[in-house]
């Protein structure tokens, strides 16, 4: 009789979310292939586990699996885990459970944490449906064509995953492809010093500028964009963007020192504000960090 397969979420950062079935079934199990097996060891001691494992990874998860299979096969029962959340999920495992189901070996899958799904639940954006698209591209192109298609598809939430190197970068090409998106940038979700951004994708950059520490931890990148809907013009009395965007933008671009950026900023035309408005939003940004 063959053994079961079971597809295991682990902590996405605080170990409080492992579940108590998922910590059963990691000890019960004959063997745990791990997407990194140090990385995996770190949970396994913090709850006193000693089942043995085996790495599948994304650089192996093709030459492991027949071996895998065999052991199901035989009878022993396997649980599959990635470094961290829901395996398959832009995560290693999904060669390995497609084997499986296909040999008829019966496959249980141990919910818990998600980054994407808790992204989803914590944003305030529109959620009646999503779609996950995995990392956002490195090369400039891809990433162009990425947004093109967004521009011509349905009104919808999409999900990116980004690395805190080039958050900056992908928030400035989504701030510039579309403008009129809604956006939530979760930082670190679940650890202590998680941080959600929220607001257009200008106002989340100058956020991020701002920002010292915005190049640690992990991020997940939602947006809702609807392709009818056109940037709003400013009535009176409303800045399309914060004064302290503003500043952090004319620091950024310019180079500029705070009172540089007060000056020119209270010498913009276009701006609907005094030199006393522009200097208290200085001070805002320096209470803010």
């Amino acid at each position: 009789m063959a053994g079961i397969l079971y597809v295991v979420a682990t902590p996405i950062g605080n170990l409080n979310d492992m579940t108590p079935r998922g910590i059963q079934v990691l000890k019960d199990v004959d063997l745990i292939a791990a997407e990194d097996t140090r990385n995996t060891m770190k949970l396994l001691a913090h709850f006193d586990i000693h089942t043995p494992m085996t790495a599948n990874h994304k650089f192996n998860e093709h030459t492991a699996v027949s071996g895998l299979l065999s052991k199901l096969l035989e009878g022993k029962n396997i649980a599959v885990v990635s470094d961290a959340g829901t395996p398959c999920i832009n995560d290693p495992g999904y060669v390995l459970i497609k084997a499986a189901a296909k040999a008829g070996v019966q496959v249980i899958g141990v919910s818990g944490a998600c980054a994407a799904v808790t992204a989803v639940s914590a944003s305030g954006l529109c959620a009646d449906t999503f779609r996950f698209m995995g990392f956002f591209p490195r090369e400039k192109k891809d990433a162009l064509a990425i947004t093109d298609r967004i521009k011509n598809a349905d009104k919808d939430l999409y999900i990116f995953y980004e690395s805190p190197k080039r958050i900056k970068d992908t928030m400035k090409i989504i701030a510039d492809e579309l403008p009129t998106a809604e956006a939530a940038l979760c930082n670190d979700l679940t650890k202590a010093h998680e941080r959600i951004y929220r607001g257009t994708p200008a106002e989340v950059l100058a956020e991020l500028e701002a920002n010292p520490n915005a190049e640690k931890g992990e991020y997940a990148l939602l947006f809702y964009y609807d392709p009818g809907e056109t940037t709003r013009e400013p009535e009176d009395g409303d800045n399309a963007i914060s004064l302290e965007a503003l500043l952090v933008d004319c620091i950024v671009k310019n180079g500029c020192t705070m009172k540089e950026a007060i000056a020119a900023l209270a010498a913009d035309k276009g701006i609907e504000a005094g030199k006393k408005e522009i200097y208290a939003a200085s001070l805002n940004l320096k209470e803010l960090f």
